[in-house]
């Protein structure tokens, strides 16, 4: 009988569930000394109540039956430690995330206890507090659906009048700690997400509606913060904390994207639109547009910022009313969106009252006919001669400053305004309308829209689907590009009333290409950028010449010209042995840029700083990263003349095979078709003694030999055979290349070498993300061999000199039939552009 009153209550059952409850209304006030009890029933009891919803029925009933829930309330109001508050939050938000039964649900939501709970005031000084009470709201968040949402709102005349969860959260949303505003965003997507109507139209009523221009504004923060980081990169570049701080400062800001992303995602119209709207007035046309271009007043942000979250917001928030209202944008000038309050009467607004009779008279000249004629050679270059003068004058729309960076802005600034461009002819949210207008129509669409127009006999559309380079003025857009132009003119927020900018299709792709062919002929730009330019022409023209002129072939083969001067210049390089390799590289890298369906560089690189190398200028490192700039571009100049001409590419560059490059110098040493390795024996009988120390103190004496095989080199040190003098053991090996040999003013008999690293960083670098290479440079060695006299000292010296020239010839054979191809291309080129030019005089 004893022991059966001294019996443990079984932990999992209703009498333990009864006990804990019996604790609990004992309790008339919570203090330090019972704090740890209620702690512990609070805990115990959510503990028993998951089990029961997964094992027992009863244990509900009980908990509804004893109204618990009314109990928690009670203990919170009676509580004066935090920890009991917080307890209860815990408590709380196991029950809500691991109940699965709908009756308990609807149950816990159905009574003024858990909006009481939601308004409760609590110390939210209390980061920890702060912390278990988003948890709580966002596993309430959790369990909405279309039965649960009514339970928590209050209603008026068959409208939301009151919705506590939804209230209490947004006041989070800006919170310091980045995981607050996370579970907030999370919350009121779920909120969205119900599809509730009258909630949405509750959640998109003022002042709640506040919120969407409040989130906007906070974006607004980040991307000024952005900018921020980036100008101090500018003054710092090799700063490991500033890349760090600006991929922090995108991260945030590419999460604030997919939010509005998710929100326009969720399928509510009130909401997208308010998103839309706010994005477009308070983001891209006050703020992203006029920074753009430097203005008088002062931009807010710097220029490659903007095109960088211009092509974010592109990218991410994929809306047709703001990927459309930004490329009609374009086509204005940046002032006329700078707010009035920023428009100066000595300042933007006046100068723009000159320049828009210029812009009148410029933009009403009809549209010319493309042929190849000396009047269409004059055209293009005033165009670009005007871009050049103009791209940043007061009196050229925004179009027209990004394609002057590309013609004349910094590499960074025509890689901004290229992946601008990329990104607008990527947006499937744009009408064909809007890239015809801005000129980036891909060709194979463009021959569509004039099938069309043939079909159903529009204008001359089966002239022009027959002959493209007679396009007339008549192509004039009247689509849905005039609807966003119009709406942008009705705007009460612009500076000053503004006339509609006349859209000519043809002239606008005119100018695009003008642009790129001048970008490929430009000598300071990066051959990453260079890339870009190259994919935006394979997307114009996948079919090559049919829209090049005379004036764009000419230029791109004088540029060619330049760059195979430059290549052949690199044969005889430090890198000369590496040349074919990185060629071979280079060429299948650039064919996959170009072809790849969308830019390979990540826009992020805009804003990384460009780290200078430590190094010195006459490093080999050096010259390596010169030398594979060299072959980048070189390669991008051949595949274009390839592509210009009608041609396939190439998997592989045309090169000139190894197995018809025999050297003597390599069979004399009895060299198989392997490199020489440490260990392996080879004849030593054209090899030179000589004495070196890699160490202090420690002199070794080895034979010297200096072998080229093919377009591979080496500097030999060997160890003779004591049996067989005629043989050594390679000992250590070095690149031929670079070398570099110098015998010492003061000691003739010493010999001098530069050793550089075997592989070129390029190669051997692994890709971090954004297309940054992470190298480990190696920094370049120096020998000194002592021979036996001077004699054998010049010897050894003529050996390196004609090892390297039979060398660097076996390179420039290799070259050779890449470069006569490409040179018989430049006269077909030449012959067929004759030809053409007579066909159009005679038509």
């Amino acid at each position: 009988m004893w022991l059966s009153f001294w019996r443990s209550r079984n932990r999992f059952s209703i009498d333990e569930l009864r006990y804990l409850t019996e604790q609990l209304q004992k309790v008339h006030v919570v203090n330090e000394v019972n704090q740890d009890i209620v702690i512990e029933a609070l805990r115990s009891i959510a503990e028993l109540i998951t089990y029961g919803d997964q094992h027992d029925g009863s244990f509900f009933e009980f908990f509804m039956e004893k109204q618990i829930m009314g109990e928690f309330v009670r203990i919170l109001k009676i509580s004066r430690p935090a920890k009991v508050a917080l307890q209860l939050l815990q408590t709380m938000s196991i029950m809500i995330q691991n109940i699965r039964s709908e009756h308990a649900i609807y149950y816990i939501f159905s009574n003024e206890h858990m909006n009481y709970l939601i308004t409760y005031s609590f110390d939210f000084q209390n980061d920890e507090l702060l912390s278990y009470y988003i948890s709580f709201l966002r596993a309430i968040s959790g369990k909405l659906n279309k039965n649960t949402i009514p339970l928590l709102v209050k209603t008026h005349n068959d409208e939301v009048a009151s919705f506590p969860l939804y209230v209490e959260a947004i006041k989070f949303a800006f919170h310091d700690e980045s995981m607050v505003r996370i579970a907030v965003r999370a919350l009121t997507l779920n909120v969205y997400h119900v599809g509730d109507e009258y909630v949405n139209k509750f959640v998109s009523r003022a002042p709640l509606s506040d919120y969407f221009s409040d989130i906007v504004k906070y974006f607004q923060k980040q991307c000024i913060s952005l900018d921020d980081r980036v100008s101090k990169s500018i003054v710092n570049p090799d700063s490991h904390d500033a890349t760090s701080s600006i991929l922090a400062a995108v991260d945030e800001i590419e999460d604030t994207l997919y939010y509005f992303s998710d929100v326009i995602s969720a399928g509510v119209p009130e909401l997208g639109g308010l998103i839309t709207d706010n994005i477009l007035q308070l983001l891209v046309f006050p703020l992203l547009l006029p920074s753009l271009r430097k203005q008088k007043t002062g931009a807010k942000l710097g220029i490659i910022t903007s095109l960088h979250l211009l092509c974010c917001v592109l990218r991410i928030v994929k809306t047709k009313e703001l990927a459309s209202s930004l490329a009609a944008a374009l086509f204005f000038v940046p002032e006329v969106f700078v707010p009035v309050s920023e428009a100066t009467p000595n300042g933007t607004v006046l100068e723009l009252e000159v320049s828009q009779k210029i812009r009148k008279h410029k933009l009403c000249c009809p549209c010319h006919s493309f042929t190849e004629s000396s009047q269409q050679q004059a055209s293009c270059s005033s165009f670009h001669l005007d871009l050049q003068t103009n791209g940043n004058g007061s009196h050229c729309s925004l179009r027209e400053t990004l394609l002057s960076y590309i013609i004349t802005g910094q590499d960074v600034q025509a890689l901004g305004s290229l992946c601008l461009f990329a990104t607008l002819l990527q947006t499937k949210e744009l009408d064909e309308s809007v890239l015809d207008g801005l000129g980036i129509l891909p060709q194979r669409k463009q021959h569509k829209k004039l099938l069309l127009q043939a079909l159903v006999g529009e204008g001359s559309g089966e002239e022009q689907l027959f002959s493209p380079r007679n396009t007339k003025d008549k192509d004039k857009i009247d689509t849905e590009l005039d609807i966003y132009l119009q709406k942008i003119m009705e705007q009460d927020a612009l500076s000053y009333s503004i006339n509609e900018p006349l859209i000519c299709p043809r002239r606008h792709r005119n100018e695009v290409l003008n642009a790129l062919v001048s970008l490929f002929c430009r000598s300071n730009l990066s051959a990453e950028t260079l890339w870009t330019g190259g994919w935006l022409l394979w997307q114009l023209l996948p079919h090559g010449e049919q829209e090049l002129t005379t004036f764009h072939l000419q230029q791109l083969k004088d540029s060619h010209r330049d760059c195979t001067a430059n290549l052949l210049g690199e044969t005889n390089g430090t890198w000369c042995d590496m040349l074919i390799s990185v060629l071979n590289y280079e060429w299948k890298n650039c064919k996959r840029a170009i072809e790849a369906a969308s830019p390979i560089k990540d826009p992020k690189v805009m804003l990384l700083p460009s780290s200078t190398s430590s190094i010195g200028g006459e490093s080999s490192f050096v010259e390596g990263e010169r030398m594979s700039k060299i072959v980048k571009v070189f390669v991008l100049q051949c595949q274009l003349l390839i592509f210009s001409s009608g041609g396939l590419l190439s998997e592989q560059p045309p090169l000139k095979s190894l197995s018809s490059l025999v050297n003597a110098g390599a069979k004399t040493a009895g060299f198989d078709d392997l490199a020489p390795k440490p260990g392996c024996e080879i004849n030593s009988e054209n090899a030179l003694p000589c004495r070196i120390a890699f160490e202090r103190g420690k002199e070794r004496h080895f034979s010297f030999l200096a072998i080229s095989r093919g377009v591979s080199g080496w500097i030999i040190l060997l160890e003779e055979l004591p049996l067989n003098r005629q043989r050594g053991v390679i000992r250590v090996t070095a690149p031929l290349a670079g070398s570099d040999p110098r015998i010492d003013e003061k000691h003739p008999r010493w010999l001098h070498l530069r050793i550089r690293p075997p592989n070129l960083p390029v190669l051997d670098s692994k890709l971090e993300p954004f297309g940054k290479a992470k190298t480990k440079v190696l920094v370049d060695g120096r020998w000194t061999l002592a021979f036996k006299d001077d004699q054998v000292c010049k010897l050894a010296e003529s050996m390196v000199i004609e090892e390297m020239h039979l060398l660097q010839r076996q390179v420039e054979e290799r070259l050779k039939p890449l470069v006569g191809d490409l040179s018989s291309i430049l006269m077909d080129e030449s012959t067929h552009d004759s030809r053409r030019n007579h066909s159009d005089e005679l038509s």
